[in-house]
């Protein structure tokens, strides 16, 4: 069902890889009517239960990730051409659980704009367990009762001189066979650009480093090292950009700590990014210029399908919805037999950074 939301009634209602423009700051404490009319569709879970069961945890993630897709959504249609807004597509699964998949698709500035919100819910499969396991979660029990809700996007513009930027942020719940809950949180915002401004990766940085200085000053060097390292294309010996923020298995305050550095983190993703994108959509390019940003994003896709753990998560989900899963991906992407840019060049020059990557702040 495709559906866009001015004023909503509230009813019962992706899993993304699991699966701060607004002034409203009321998703910390939901009253007895939460305020859901700025949203790009209804919440997943029931009215009923996002009253009663307020301050939890759960539902407070579905209340800031519902508010952050908004947001995003509405400062990138501002970037758009007019009569180019997001599709909204509000989905259920059959397991339990749902999702709201916002895309824009070959507008004027963004060729490709994806902003998914999941809430799901169901027996965490085997094959998620092992991967947990890997990370060093000790999990008990074979079938596992699970909760996840997270916010991800992938923007691909068309301008060459406009950055793409991903953003993934998530909250999981693990119910033990021995009754046991276990609960982290994840995510990161990282930013890959196809022509290097150093300006443009400088004030990126600095911007997350402002939202993670808020709550702790080793945040930034921590998690920027962690991304830089997560995103290597390691059959490229080359990174998938500029880096960013990165973390996982995030749990080391309490509950409500670990949920308000989550919530900067993601606030910052409009103020690090936009105004890159209204830098340079305009910009001039040549068809050369189109060929490399087709190039780098074919070895974006070969991280996403080859490493990234939120995708494998996502696919042996059962009930996975592959289209919200695989939203990160081009519509347009190019390989070429052992291309390589020549010295001297643009080209040439990010391609080192990508190889060694460096302090920007």
């Amino acid at each position: 069902m495709l559906v866009r939301f001015a004023g909503l009634g509230l009813g019962a209602a992706t899993l993304t890889t699991v699966a701060a423009a607004s002034g409203n700051s009321n998703v910390d404490v939901l009253t007895s009517s939460p305020d859901v009319s700025s949203f790009m569709a209804e919440p997943v879970t029931p009215l009923s239960t996002l009253v009663k069961d307020k301050d939890d945890m759960k539902v407070k993630m579905e209340m800031l990730i519902m508010k952050i897709q908004a947001d995003f959504c509405r400062a990138l249609e501002n970037e758009e051409d007019p009569s180019k807004k997001f599709i909204v597509d509000r989905w259920t699964r059959a397991e339990g659980g749902g999702g709201v998949t916002c895309v824009i698709q070959n507008g004027k500035t963004f060729e490709k704009a994806g902003v998914n919100v999941s809430v799901v819910h169901g027996i965490l499969p085997v094959n998620a367990v092992r991967q947990m396991k890997a990370r060093g979660k000790e999990l008990i029990g074979k079938e596992l009762p699970f909760f996840a809700a997270g916010i991800s996007s992938v923007i691909h513009p068309s301008n060459p001189h406009v950055p793409t930027v991903h953003f993934n942020y998530r909250y999981f719940e693990v119910t033990q066979e021995n009754g046991e809950k276990m609960w982290w949180f994840g995510g990161g915002t990282d930013l890959t650009p196809y022509y290097l401004v150093e300006e443009d990766v400088r004030h990126f940085h600095s911007t997350l480093k402002n939202a993670c200085d808020q709550h702790d000053a080793g945040y930034y060097p921590k998690f920027k090292k962690w991304c830089d390292e997560y995103f290597l294309v390691s059959h490229r010996n080359e990174c998938r950009g500029v880096g960013g923020i990165f973390f996982d298995d995030f749990e080391m305050h309490s509950q409500e700590d670990c949920f308000k550095f989550v919530k900067s983190c993601a606030e910052s993703v409009i103020p690090s990014y936009v105004p890159l994108v209204k830098k340079h959509r305009n910009d001039p390019y040549t068809s050369a210029e189109r060929d490399w940003q087709l190039l780098r994003r074919g070895r974006y896709v070969e991280f996403n399908l080859v490493y990234d753990r939120g995708t494998k998560f996502g696919l042996y989900t059962p009930g996975a919805r592959i289209e919200s899963i695989l939203m990160s991906l081009p519509v347009y992407a190019k390989w070429e037999y052992m291309h390589s840019p020549s010295d001297g060049t643009p080209e040439a020059k990010l391609t080192e950074i990508l190889k060694n990557p460096k302090e920007w702040i």
